[in-house]
Formats: C-alpha cells, structure tokens, sequence
C-alpha cells in the first residue's frame, strides 16, 4: 500500500496519468511494449497510427525529436536534457487533455464553463449540496465532501467577475498544481484534509492517516517504505512534521522525480561507450525502447507535429 493525498480535489492528481502505473502488462510486473504502446498511446487508434508509419517516417520524426531534445546542440543527450524534455512533455499533454475536456464541459459553446456544466458533464444532472448540513450515509458525506471541495476549486480558479471559467482559469481548476495563483489552494487544501490537530503542519502520524501501531506487532512493510518516504523526501528540515513547502512537494504529483528516474534509465539501457550521455546513433540503435518509453510519450510524439515538426 503507498500513502498519497486522498482526492480531495479530483483535478490534482490528472498528472499521475501521464506516467505508466506500476506492474502494467503481466502478473510479473515486466515492461510489455504491446501493452505500452496500446495503453499508453491513448488507445488502439493510436496504435494503428503508428504501425501506417513507414520505418523511414519514423526514424526522420525521432531524429527531429532528438534533435528538440539536445538543448545545446553539441550532439549529445544528458540527463538533464531528457529530464527536461519528459517533464515538457507531461505538461504539454495534461493542457491538451484540459483543452479538450473544456469543449466537452461547455455545453453550450459559449467559450466559457460553468458549474452547472461542470456538472451536468460529470454527474448527468446539477447537484447542489449544503455546507452546512451533514449526510447521515457515510458514503453519500464522502461525495458531498468532495463535491464541495471541488466547488471551492472552481470558485478560485474563476478570477474575473464572470459566473463561468474561460480556458485558462478551467486549466487552472483541472491542474492547480501547474498554475501559481492556485498554489496557496493547493496547500490550504491539502492541510484541511491532513492536517488534524490544525497547527498548520503536517506530523508524521496525520501523514500515516488513519493507521494505528499495534504494540504487538511490528510495522507491516508498507508503513516502513511510507515512513522513510516522509523522512527522506518530504521532511528536508528533519523536524519531524511538514511545512506548507514541504506539504506542497508531497500533494503535487513529483513529475520532476519521474522523468529524472526515466532519464537515467534510458542512459544506462542504451549508453553504447559508457559516457553517460546518448547519441544519435546509440538511439537509432536501441530505436524500440526510445519509442517504448516517456521520452516520446510511448511513440505518441511521432503523430504530433508539436514535437517533430522542423519549425517548432
């Protein structure tokens, strides 16, 4: 089991989706390249589309991609360089799946969301909760709590007068964490849902959650990895608890972490000559596993002209 933020916000975690789940493809947990490419390149219409692609299609597209991704243009491609382009890459397709849900969401193609719509799109009818009364059934609380928190969502994403979110403020209600003025909500939010005793931090028991240590057993496993999570990653003070900043690195999906871990992989997969940097040609060697990981999105680059095309 892995402790993470509950979801409190709906919108929070969408990131996470950009990255591949753990175990995906057999029992064992093995890296699949079929199950890769159909999952992950958003389905089998991608699939097909990039099976039509001739060998000499997909080799020109990569060398474009390689090329975007050598910031320096020395011929060489770093890990930070990798990095860079990944986390570029996890941003770029989050905004475009927040673009085409706002078309989805505006029912009446006014260029602008409201609630009512968010509604309506989400749930098939408008829901309208009171704040101040409590549901006896627990699962039915559970749902009206979310659905005012992400109505408080909504409401600060909006910062004009306008009754409805327009684009930039819809991207902002679906991914807070990507916007600066919503970071203030992102943490406010987060100490609501954790922060128990109401100090403003967050201590290592309201972290574990509901877990309760029995004196007679010893910690399972998943309560270890959980804790030194929290003191390795989180608390960079040691002080035992933390701080909006800290909370902030925990409550928004690590994409940074991800790629960097992807980056070094690629490297030690496919590093020819042991120089700890790739070239063209140890990438048109190991051309599959390029095209099976984050780097290009799973082949998903090569179908769209924002990566490959020569201009942009």
């Amino acid at each position: 089991m892995r402790l993470g933020p509950r979801p409190a916000a709906l919108g929070l975690l969408l990131l996470l989706l950009c990255a591949p789940a753990a175990g995906a493809g057999d029992a064992q947990g093995e890296h699949r390249t079929d199950y890769d490419r159909e999952a992950l390149l958003g389905g089998q219409e991608e699939v097909d589309e990039y099976v039509k692609l001739t060998p000499e299609e997909q080799q020109k597209r990569l060398k474009s991609i390689v090329k975007k991704i050598d910031l320096d243009s020395d011929g060489f491609l770093t890990e930070s360089e990798l990095s860079s382009w990944i986390q570029m890459s996890f941003k770029h397709y989050a905004m475009q799946e927040a673009k085409q849900q706002f078309v989805e969401y505006d029912k009446n193609s006014d260029g602008s969301v409201s609630w009512d719509e968010y509604n309506i799109q989400m749930y098939d009818r408008v829901i309208d909760f009171d704040e101040n009364t409590a549901l006896d059934d627990a699962e039915e609380e559970s749902f009206r709590q979310l659905h005012l928190k992400d109505k408080k969502r909504f409401e600060k994403a909006n910062k004009d007068s306008d009754p409805g979110l327009n684009l930039e403020e819809f991207i902002a209600f679906e991914h807070p964490e990507e916007v600066d003025y919503m970071t203030e909500f992102v943490i406010e939010e987060a100490l609501e849902e954790h922060d128990k005793n109401g100090d403003g931090f967050v201590s290592l028991e309201e972290f574990l959650g509901d877990y309760r240590r029995d004196p007679a057993n010893e910690d399972p496993e998943w309560i270890l990895v959980e804790k030194d999570r929290f003191l390795s990653d989180y608390d960079k003070d040691a002080d035992g608890r933390l701080d909006p900043q800290e909370l902030l690195s925990w409550v928004v999906p690590n994409n940074q972490g991800i790629a960097q871990e992807e980056a070094l992989h690629l490297i030690d997969e496919m590093d020819l000559n042991n120089d700890r940097k790739l070239s063209e040609a140890e990438i048109l060697e190991n051309q599959d596993l390029f095209l099976t990981s984050e780097a290009t999105d799973y082949g998903r680059q090569l179908h769209d002209e924002y990566f490959y095309h020569d201009e942009l």
